[in-house]
């Protein structure tokens, strides 16, 4: 019934995304984020839905009319080149066929992620995006903390299998990034019941993303939880919602869950966390010797042999920072992290660029909101090997689009009103030479 279900969704809307290719967007941020598929339990699993919405999607921006272009950024001219360095460091990579296969898998992220920028053309669209992503990624949220409830905490809470986020460390880190999404769609909601569900939504993801057991999610938690605050608008109601979440976790989680998150501060005497430092040395030690470091899934039994101070200690490197070193090398962990600093000053420029405009408040409040999904991502992912999560490098394009629109608006906010005096009008003007 299930696969049923997804094949009516997915190829009932396939003609509409020949005429309208943002939703061919929405449907593979369905596919990609929720992994339908994946909780079904006969043909669909195995059934390349990705590639029939691709294809679709493809033709729906031939046919169609409406100019599309690539925004040209800095933080998209870098993107490329980062999907090109990892071109180059998967023909030097120590373990070829795994490598292209991950490359295959980057490339195609990389490409979705640009058609994203393509056809997501204006505030609509954009937070036809957004809704997604939340809906897709807060459907386990909410039914993660239900479960979490009822439970007591005592089961991990995980995520489809065979998905980018079907362990609980993968799915704790996506949780945690959603959690600002959702934040920010309860800002612009206007309508009560909608406010409240979506408050709602927020305390059970939350709670879902602490009963994944993951050590890394407390950290990302509390880190998303501080900007969260300090990014937010009315403080108090922020504030009055974290201390309740703290409240209903503190009564919900059993002993157990303190014992492990305790360990967090005894890693000497914790085997997983010396693994960890073992396969950081080693990423380290290969981006040493190495220009082009050991190509993607280098982090096997023979590199540690040769590189890790501990050979014998063979474990997954659990970072996006030295899976990104080990993987590509210092020049690849550069790219990444200039890309990561960049999508962030970007969205710094766009909340002070619109704090004084009343017509661009949500673009200010979606910046804000995606800085600290970017913080959720940036603490987990130190403690997890998801540098090709599509929802980070979705954030990245978010921040592109909405700098993009921000300047159009501007831009078109000042042509109507030259020779205008008013305050409104002045305000747009002493910003728009920052609208770059």
């Amino acid at each position: 019934m299930r696969d049923l279900l997804i094949a009516a969704v997915v190829f009932g809307l396939l003609p509409m995304v020949l005429r309208r290719p943002q939703v061919g967007i929405y449907l593979w941020c369905w596919i990609s984020y929720m992994n339908p598929h994946r909780l079904a339990y006969g043909f669909a699993m195995t059934f390349p839905w990705a590639y029939f919405i691709a294809i679709a999607t493809f033709a729906g921006m031939f046919f169609t009319k409406e100019p599309k272009r690539i925004i040209w950024t800095r933080e998209t001219i870098l993107m490329l080149t980062l999907l090109g360095w990892a071109f180059i460091t998967t023909m030097f990579a120590f373990y070829p066929d795994e490598a292209w296969e991950g490359w295959v898998k980057f490339f195609k992220i990389m490409l979705m992620t640009f058609v994203t920028i393509m056809v997501i053309t204006n505030r609509e669209r954009l937070q036809g995006v957004v809704w997604m992503i939340a809906l897709s990624l807060g459907f386990f949220g909410i039914k993660g903390g239900i479960f979490t409830i009822a439970k007591g905490g005592v089961y991990n809470v995980m995520g489809p299998e065979g998905s980018f986020i079907g362990g609980n460390n993968e799915m704790a880190l996506a949780l945690v990034m959603t959690v600002p999404l959702i934040a920010y769609l309860r800002i612009q909601e206007t309508r009560h019941w909608m406010k409240v569900g979506l408050t709602g939504a927020m305390l059970l993801t939350t709670i879902a993303a602490v009963g994944s057991q993951s050590r890394g999610a407390l950290v990302g938690l509390l880190a998303m939880g501080f900007f969260l605050w300090i990014k937010s608008r009315n403080k108090l109601m922020t504030a009055l919602l974290i201390i309740i979440t703290v409240g209903s976790i503190g009564a919900i989680m059993p002993q157990a869950w303190y014992d492990r998150m305790a360990t967090t501060q005894e890693y000497a005497q914790d085997d997983s966390a010396l693994g960890r430092i073992n396969a950081w040395h080693t990423a380290f030690n290969v981006a040493k010797d190495r220009i082009t470091g050991g190509g993607i899934e280098m982090f096997r039994a023979g590199v540690f042999r040769q590189y890790a101070p501990e050979p014998n200690r063979v474990h997954d490197v659990h970072s996006v920072y030295f899976e990104m070193m080990g993987e590509h090398g210092f020049i690849g962990f550069g790219l990444y992290m200039t890309i990561m600093a960049f999508a962030w000053m970007k969205g710094s420029s766009i909340i002070r660029r619109t704090k004084r405009i009343p017509d661009l408040k949500w673009a200010g409040d979606l910046a804000a909101m995606t800085q600290v999904s970017m913080i959720g991502f940036a603490t987990c992912g130190a403690f997890l090997g998801l540098s090709y999560f599509d929802f980070y490098w979705h954030l990245v394009a978010i921040m592109v689009i909405l700098n993009h629109l921000v300047a159009q608006q501007i831009a078109n906010a000042v042509t109507q009103g030259v020779g205008k005096s008013t305050k409104k009008t002045a305000n747009v003007r002493a910003t728009v030479g920052n609208a770059a």
